[in-house]
């Protein structure tokens, strides 16, 4: 290519001319290979998604390293590649099927995934090639996918493993549920929005003959969700609380059910807040969920009153009214929902305390609740409020993974840059909860089990190892023969009906083969949480389980960087799956940066409307000086704040390294020819050696340590200060 420099600087057309000839070359593989290795993955973004400012930053920062190491020779191997992302496919793909007036449950689970499939095949490269567009420079011949075949073995026998080891297991707790989307979803996918609402004041009536020491008949209760008091199992009081010590172990009669429940002690209750008691609501609360297993209820005790759309049904116990069986749980669509209801019978039952305002004449009014802002969980991409449900979901044993992530931080061998994020990691790690890896969606790593008539799993790869750890299941139990059959779901259909099926296969006579030694194999309807699958991402794009020689050259990693916010979502369960699948931690450092804010220091969101673009900055300025941006404004972690003079400066600075080196071709000063230097008999020539020996030193220690703003800044004054302002000029008179 040509080496003579236009008059303008245009960073649009060098910029994409370069990036193609560089692709074209293949120089962005790996092609040394008796050189030192040095890999670094990227964080996968979704098959969905767009360039955001966020990955500006992160890709640019690996970027940086990948190749300051690979002009220092190594055989630098830079993955990339997109997650499934579960959920937010699903819905891109029923969205389109609404604005044709049809919807995903008119098709079979096959044909619908073929649809998704078909538009990843379609659609699903745009990010990929924003990426291209700020000058990442990826081993493109090598792109993965976290639903590529390869990458779905890995995921089963991961999941194999750990449910054989014991480390994941079925069990009914509490989870995240948005009721739109009808599936569980993780903490990061939940947004917390202050919202106005109330703190509604209750009478619960003590049992026959049961006063407190004070006289009353009742214990009064507080609520934000004034509806879960349909299912309520218990009262809890703080132990040293001497109000209540006398009916601890007491009951009271809740209103509108009649339910008697025991009041129970615990510490969860704070005795300055409010009146000092509980109302403990296990299967709807996630504190209340803990108090209750203390309390003695077992998960499939406790009591749900919703369903998965979030209307009421019936209890466990029968004792929620009729009328509120169906009822969304609040208000929607102008029509009362069982908030209101619930409400509205507590007054008529005299059980509502009214909370009561005074104007300044001293007059009294009443009102049903205390004013309150409250911070309210809400799905990122549903939209509407998180319903704490209770239900059976697949669980990772994470506090016995966690063990060796938590040791090797400890003890050195993976370095937390910076280092004040440890503490934050440790307090994370040491009181980790189980994993929730079960999602009710239809794209994505379908779970690996199978179950029989008898509610037996079997756990296995493929269905062929399924049917053999079924027939020694079947006959141990006694059945001779066992012939397996495997059933897509639950329901089949008998001519124009469809019928539900969970006894013997005899009860579905002309849906499957008839004799008493059949038995039908159900499969787990649910996938994988999209943070199992990419918490392989360090090996599996390598090749893992097979042992390539990728895998070999290029595991453990050498550096990963990645936002803070997705420690614990994706960096820490990437060091809980290397340790468990290799027995080698992913990388030896982990490299934390902070977010990129609005100018004004606020965090960039949608309903702000502050995000920045960062290909319309792409546009404007170049890539180069949106890199460099943030390069330099990086600084250990810290938030950037955008800032479009600073970018804007920068552009400049690439100008006036364009028009340097236009001057220097003018008067016949090029590239070397050697490696070597030539020999520098000018004073100023011997200067300006020293200057940049100087300023390399200064460059790789900076790097060494993962300051990228003072690598910037040592480059910046280099080149401005000393090159163009100094030696430029001193030489001048010497070319003339």
């Amino acid at each position: 290519m040509s080496t003579e420099l236009p008059k303008t600087f245009d960073p649009a057309e060098i910029e994409a001319r370069w990036y193609a000839h560089w692709e074209q070359e293949g120089l962005f593989r790996p092609a040394r290979p008796e050189a030192q290795p040095y890999t670094i993955v990227n964080p996968p973004p979704n098959v969905t998604g767009s360039l955001h400012i966020g990955h500006a930053l992160d890709n640019t920062l690996q970027d940086v390293m990948i190749r300051y190491e690979r002009l220092r020779g190594k055989d630098a191997l830079w993955v990339v590649g997109t997650d499934h992302a579960g959920i937010a496919t699903q819905m891109v793909v029923e969205r389109q099927l609404e604005d044709k007036q049809d919807k995903r449950t008119n098709y079979s689970r096959e044909d619908f995934v073929a649809k998704v499939w078909k538009w990843k095949e379609e659609s699903g490269g745009t990010i990929t090639r924003q990426l291209r567009r700020l000058g990442c420079s990826m081993d493109w011949s090598r792109e993965q996918f976290t639903m590529d075949e390869h990458f779905s073995q890995a995921v089963l026998k991961t999941f194999v493993d750990l449910y054989n080891d014991g480390l994941i297991y079925r069990d009914k707790r509490l989870v995240n549920w948005d009721p739109k989307l009808k599936t569980a979803i993780s903490d990061l996918e939940v947004e917390t929005t202050d919202v106005k609402g109330g703190f509604w004041h209750s009478k619960y009536p003590l049992e026959d003959g049961v006063t407190l020491a004070d006289g009353r008949d009742y214990i009064e209760v507080a609520t934000t969700r004034p509806e879960t008091m349909l299912a309520d199992m218990a009262v809890a009081v703080h132990p040293e609380d001497e109000r209540y010590a006398s009916v601890v172990g007491k009951h009271v009669v809740l209103p509108i059910t009649g339910r008697r429940v025991p009041i129970v002690a615990d510490e969860h209750a704070d005795p300055e807040l409010g009146s000092g008691a509980v109302k403990i609501t296990p299967g709807h609360d996630f504190n209340d969920f803990e108090v209750g297993k203390r309390a003695g209820f077992k998960p499939g005790e406790m009591l749900n009153m919703l369903d998965g759309e979030a209307n009421v049904c019936q209890t466990a116990d029968g004792l929620v009214p009729e009328e509120y069986l169906g009822l969304h749980r609040f208000k929607r669509d102008g029509v009362d929902g069982a908030r209101e209801l619930v409400v509205q019978r507590m007054k008529d039952c005299g059980c509502l305390i009214p909370h009561v305002t005074k104007d300044k004449e001293g007059n009294e009014t009443l009102h049903d609740a205390e004013p309150r802002t409250i911070a309210t969980p809400f799905g990122d991409r549903g939209g509407v409020v998180i319903e704490p449900w209770l239900t059976d979901q697949w669980y990772v044993d994470a506090a016995t993974l966690a063990k060796k992530p938590i040791e090797a931080v400890k003890n050195g061998d993976i370095e937390i840059v910076p280092n004040s994020w440890e503490k934050t990691f440790f307090n994370w790690m040491e009181n980790i909860q189980p994993w929730c890896v079960s999602r009710q969606l239809w794209w994505g790593h379908r779970i690996p089990a199978w179950y029989g008539p008898d509610e037996k799993v079997f756990v296995a790869q493929n269905e062929s190892h399924a049917r053999q750890l079924a027939e020694d299941h079947y006959k141990s139990e006694g059945l001779a023969n066992p012939e397996i059959h495997f059933q897509e779901t639950q329901s089949f259909r008998k001519g124009n009906e469809v019928v539900g099926w969970t006894g013997p296969a005899t009860d579905i006579s002309d849906a499957v083969p008839a004799g008493e030694n059949v038995v039908m194999l159900r499969r787990d309807e649910d996938v994988l949480d999209t943070w199992f699958s990419s918490a392989l991402w360090p090996s599996a794009t390598l090749g893992w389980p097979e042992q390539t020689d990728l895998l070999a050259k290029h595991y453990p990693n050498d550096l990963l960087i990645s936002g803070f916010d997705i420690l614990f979502f994706w960096d820490a369960r990437m060091m809980m799956m290397g340790q468990y699948n290799t027995g080698k931690n992913p990388w030896p450092k982990l490299y934390l940066h902070g977010l990129v804010r609005a100018a004004d220091g606020q965090k960039m969101s949608k309903s702000k409307g502050n995000v920045v673009d960062p290909l319309g900055l792409i546009d404007q300025y170049g890539a180069d000086a949106l890199r460099f941006f943030m390069a330099a404004m990086e600084s250990q972690g810290r938030d950037i704040k955008m800032d479009d003079k600073r970018i804007e400066g920068y552009r400049n600075f690439a100008t006036k390294l364009w028009n340097a080196t236009r001057f220097c071709q003018a008067n016949g000063i090029g590239a070397s020819t050697s490696i070597a230097a030539p020999k520098a008999e000018h004073a100023v020539n011997r200067w300006i050696i020293g200057e940049v020996v100087e300023t390399k030193a200064a460059l790789d220690q900076a790097l060494a340590e993962l300051r990228f703003d003072a690598a910037a800044n040592t480059i910046y004054h280099f080149v401005w200060d000393r090159f163009c302002d100094w030696y430029l000029e001193l030489i001048k008179p010497v070319l003339s």
